[in-house]
């Protein structure tokens, strides 16, 4: 049997290359002086605690092989933060227009949100991983959404841990509720989006101007 460090190894090595080249998105924006619909990059391989969590809702073997990697598609998980819900379809169209990976499988769960509230994009992409033994295809799910859905999607993680995924009544009211309130948010956001836009260009150019005053500062001071 392949040991679970060999096995994982391609998807960390993906997660790693995939976030440089979603935060190399962000910067060529910033080159180009328009503005980034990226917010911020994350990702991870998932735990094999979370692994076994899933290979026994799945009922497939919790071991290293070819089933485990088809069956599981988030191993893993690229997570794309957005300031505006509008920036979610400019980022899912960058990535179909890419050419170092492959688009499996697309759910949209921001037009068609789940029961509980959950709001998000979803892709499931295919991305090569050249190895010392030979190139690997690794699968790897790419979650799209707002900063506002991450706190709610954040919380109901936390508390679907606790509750086992049974949440009481009372609990999933509220959740629900704050997921339509989450949205609202959102789209109030970006009914204002040209104000706030202008507002951080405005801050960021301030900013630039300020610190290399404070730097000659700094280093006059050092000079006496």
């Amino acid at each position: 049997m392949v040991p679970w460090g060999t096995f994982l190894s391609p998807y960390k090595q993906a997660v790693d290359e995939l976030k440089i080249k979603l935060k190399g998105m962000r910067s060529q924006f910033g080159i180009t002086g328009t503005t980034s619909p990226i917010e911020f990059v994350t990702g991870r391989v998932k735990p094999l605690a979370s692994i076994y969590d899933k290979t026994l809702e799945k009922g497939i073997a919790f071991e290293p092989s070819q089933q485990l990697a088809t069956e599981l598609q988030d191993i893993a998980g690229l997570r794309i933060m957005c300031q505006f819900v509008d920036d979610i379809s400019t980022v899912v169209n960058l990535i179909r227009q890419r050419d170092d990976l492959k688009v499996i499988e697309e759910k949209d769960y921001i037009t068609h949100s789940k029961p509980s509230g959950y709001r998000s994009y979803h892709m499931i992409v295919e991305y090569p991983v050249e190895t010392i033994t030979g190139k690997v295809e690794v699968l790897a799910e790419i979650q799209i959404r707002t900063l506002a859905m991450n706190f709610w999607a954040s919380i109901e993680h936390s508390l679907n841990y606790k509750y086992k995924g049974i949440f009481p009544e009372e609990i999933k009211y509220r959740l629900q509720n704050a997921a339509e309130a989450a949205f609202k948010l959102d789209e109030e956001m970006s009914s204002i989006r040209s104000e706030i836009q202008e507002a951080q260009v405005y801050f960021s150019e301030i900013k630039e101007a300020i610190n290399p005053k404070i730097r000659s500062t700094n280093e006059g001071k050092e000079c006496e």
